[in-house]
């Protein structure tokens, strides 16, 4: 296995809203995606499909009001990472004005390294956007 990817970026916008987009699923799509669908519970459902039609499938683990975020990450139709394959975690940290996003994303393997490392560089811009009430507009993928 690959070292963590690790990604931050700031957002203009309070803790609360951040978590928001991160555990609803109309406000996800804001950001990530064209279709999502998220429990937000401790081994609830987290599915997501991407513009190119690609599938993200996992479950959250950990849920922390308004300063954690935690669920496994794979992919339906990408061999090697099979859904709930990885973990994402994500912190939201009160800095300044606003809050930090820390993305640390475990177990990836090293050929996906810097795939998701680009992709989550690209989301994290477009979340910083959206939860700070700006329209990123739709989603056409980090490439």
């Amino acid at each position: 296995m690959s070292n963590p990817v690790v990604v931050e970026q700031f957002s203009t916008a309070k803790q609360a809203a951040v978590y928001r987009h991160l555990v609803e699923s109309d406000l996800w799509v804001l950001w990530q995606g064209v279709s999502a669908t998220l429990e937000a519970r401790p081994g609830g459902l987290f599915l997501m499909q991407t513009p190119d039609g690609r599938t993200a499938r996992g479950e959250f683990i950990e849920l922390v009001p308004p300063e954690r975020v935690v669920f496994s990450w794979g992919w339906t139709d990408v061999p090697g990472m099979p859904p709930g394959s990885t973990t994402v975690e994500i912190d939201l940290i009160p800095h300044d004005d606003g809050t930090l996003i820390r993305l640390r994303h475990v177990g990836v393997p090293p050929e996906e390294a810097t795939m998701h490392e680009m992709g989550w560089r690209h989301y994290l811009t477009r979340l910083s956007a959206a939860s700070g009430g700006q329209n990123p507009g739709p989603d056409a993928g980090p490439g």
